[in-house]
């Protein structure tokens, strides 16, 4: 370990699906974020995890030099190694995990076990060199929304998280990709929903909005909705979905955005916590960050929203939350097994 009285410095590595990241930071502050993203998986609908694990064999070791080299820092000098441990998918997380642990014999420095889902929370910690950056301060609410998530997620502290609501079905980015490939809009579809909804009459199409108790989310019946709204229309015009495309994704999306947005309303009153922010893939959508920002102004909200490359997987987050728990010398054995599914606590 290097002997400097400066902030710990951090190797972060991040694979749990398509994307090959490492990153570097010192304490929170941010030297450098490579991430290889993998467009091949577009042609299947899907991300291919096979596909996914042999191209993470091929951009881990060229991804991370090039993190090293960009933070201007020599892998000798690094103090601790945090990686993604799960979720995400086997093959993928196989890649990563056998990298650091080579890794760790080679450098004889720590290993950090990292949950993807912690991670997305603390990306809002991520700092810039010179820029000014504000972190939300504990406790604050954090809506987290993916492909495979839609919770809302109570910080305490960098260690305590608790999920006070959840989706019991889909999450709400699986909801926009779905939808999307019925439209033939390709993957992944969110993006695309998003750039079309937002030239599109969000008024247009009434699509059901599940009553589900307490915080908790659902997804499903709003596809069903949109499904039969599909089936019905196309039997009358078989061109229903190309001439009012832009009108059914700003409709999908607004019902969306509402559903999100109401459980989240209905948590700040419940808490009484009025520090909100939004983490995860589909906080990318403008539609969603700007009905933060009109919650923001209508409720009194004090609201964090990441910069859109922090959005997406990517290891910048894995190292900050890996500095947290390198304050904490929470560290593991290289004995360790990645994961495919965990709940947040883990």
């Amino acid at each position: 370990m290097s002997n400097n009285t400066k902030a710990p410095l951090l190797l972060g590595i991040e694979s749990s699906c398509d994307d090959t990241s490492a990153a570097v930071v010192r304490g929170c502050e941010l030297l450098s974020n490579v991430i290889a993203s993998q467009a091949v998986h577009s042609a299947y609908g899907g991300v291919v995890p096979e596909i996914a694990s042999r191209a993470h064999l091929q951009n881990i070791v060229p991804v991370v030099s090039e993190a090293i080299r960009q933070a201007g820092v020599s892998l000798q000098e690094i103090d601790a190694i945090a990686f993604t441990a799960g979720p995400g998918l086997l093959g993928s997380l196989l890649v990563g995990t056998s990298f650091v642990k080579g890794l760790h014999l080679a450098l004889d420095v720590p290993l950090i076990s990292v949950n993807h889902l912690r991670a997305h929370v603390l990306a809002h910690f991520i700092s810039e060199p010179e820029e000014e950056h504000r972190s939300p301060e504990f406790p604050f609410l954090c809506l987290l929304v993916s492909g495979g998530n839609s919770q809302i997620i109570k910080v305490d502290n960098p260690y305590q998280m608790e999920v006070v609501g959840q989706t019991i079905d889909d999450a709400a980015g699986e909801a926009f990709d779905k939808c999307a490939k019925v439209m033939g809009l390709g993957y992944p579809g969110g993006p695309v929903v998003n750039r079309l909804g937002n030239e599109g009459n969000p008024n247009r199409f009434v699509l059901a909005k599940p009553n589900v108790a307490g915080l908790n989310y659902s997804f499903s019946g709003l596809k069903t909705s949109f499904l039969y709204l599909l089936r019905d229309e196309l039997a009358l015009n078989p061109n229903f979905i190309e001439e009012n495309k832009q009108d059914l994704c700003a409709s999908l999306q607004k019902t969306v955005v509402d559903i999100l947005m109401g459980k989240l309303l209905k948590a700040t009153k419940e808490y009484k916590i009025k520090r909100v922010a939004v983490a995860g893939g589909v906080s990318a959508n403008t539609a969603l960050r700007q009905a933060f920002a009109d919650y923001a102004q209508r409720y009194g909200w004090d609201i964090f929203i990441p910069k859109f490359s922090y959005t997406t997987d990517n290891a910048a987050m894995v190292a900050v939350a890996g500095y947290f728990s390198f304050l904490q010398s929470d560290f593991v054995s290289p004995d360790i097994v990645p994961f495919v599914r965990t709940t947040l606590e883990r």
